[in-house]
């Protein structure tokens, strides 16, 4: 199986004939009140956890997402580790890839033991989209519960269990390593999956805020990673090769916006030494808990500024 369900079973009530053919009495009738009770209360919770999946199918978000459901962490149990990481995703209405990825995520970092939130940062203002930029809100906005972060794209899935997330001591740790990516295979390409430490991340001024629409911007933080003289390491004994990832982007059904417009061809190339955490400029428009397939994340809507005098290439036209 590619990734467990997390759907929760349905209970069927059987009929009891025999209960029904006797004569009623207050008990009885107390009973089988309690009963039609906790099943009404058992088909609102299957009910409300399938509204987001439902909303998306109807083509619209859902206006009030269910409660949380609210689990006592693991904080007490020492084989989890000390440290925790924010699982940071960059995200435009790809909504059919995020219902999968959540609960897979979710499951699969538990299974390794991972203290972790997701964090989808969700852009919606009307500029191109920005990857790299939606990557540093999403560090500023992780919080002082998370020491290391994971700069995770929705659509890419890991199938190897012996995939290290734990926290990455000795330097940036990428994951979806150019030897394992099933589409990437340059030697400095360090997009997909990519570990670093708060204070690593804080050391290379964060990604730089001039790439508007789709690649380059992974590459210019390789350029950064070296500047700031950290280590990169990469996974070790994994023998599953291109079938590390489960890619889910399906390309015909929605493109990438690859154009590249004015200054940009040349400006693409070029290092940006000052961009990055200091001129970052954005305003959460909402942040709201979700659950998908009982799997909690947290959506922060974001919208992005972009200075036309610097780059007038995060609009089309």
């Amino acid at each position: 199986m590619m990734y467990s369900s997390r759907r929760k079973p349905v209970l069927y009530f059987k009929e009891d004939r025999r209960f029904l053919s006797r004569k009623c009495t207050v008990l009885k009738l107390f009973g089988l009140g309690t009963v039609l009770v906790l099943g009404s209360l058992l088909w609102l919770q299957l009910s409300c956890s399938g509204d987001l999946g439902q909303a998306v199918r109807d083509g619209h978000a859902p206006y009030q997402p269910c409660p949380v459901e609210r689990r006592a962490p693991a904080i007490d149990d020492l084989s989890w580790g000390p440290h925790k990481m924010a699982v940071i995703v960059p995200f435009r209405e790809r909504f059919e890839e995020l219902l999968i990825f959540v609960p897979y995520m979710h499951s699969f970092l538990n299974k390794k033991k991972i203290r972790h939130k997701i964090l989808i940062i969700n852009q919606v203002d009307h500029f191109r989209f920005n990857r790299a930029s939606l990557i540093n809100a999403g560090y500023l906005e992780s919080g002082n519960d998370t020491d290391y972060i994971a700069m995770h794209d929705v659509d890419l899935l890991p199938q190897n269990e012996a995939l290290d997330y734990g926290f990455p001591e000795e330097g940036p740790f990428h994951v979806a390593s150019p030897e394992l990516h099933p589409l990437y295979h340059y030697k400095t390409y360090v997009g997909g999956i990519l570990l670093l430490t708060k204070k690593h991340y804080q050391m290379c001024n964060g990604m730089s805020n001039r790439f508007w629409g789709w690649g380059r911007e992974d590459d210019e933080f390789f350029r950064r990673l070296r500047t700031a003289e950290l280590q990169l390491f990469r996974p070790k004994g994994i023998n599953t090769g291109y079938k590390t990832f489960r890619h889910i982007h399906d390309p015909a059904w929605r493109k990438r916006d690859q154009k590249r417009i004015a200054a940009q061809k040349q400006e693409q190339f070029k290092i940006d030494p000052e961009g990055g955490l200091t001129n970052l400029h954005y305003k959460v428009e909402s942040r709201q808990e979700l659950t998908i397939s009982g799997a909690p994340c947290i959506v922060i809507s974001t919208s992005l500024e972009c200075d036309l005098s610097q780059t007038p290439w995060c609009q089309l036209s």
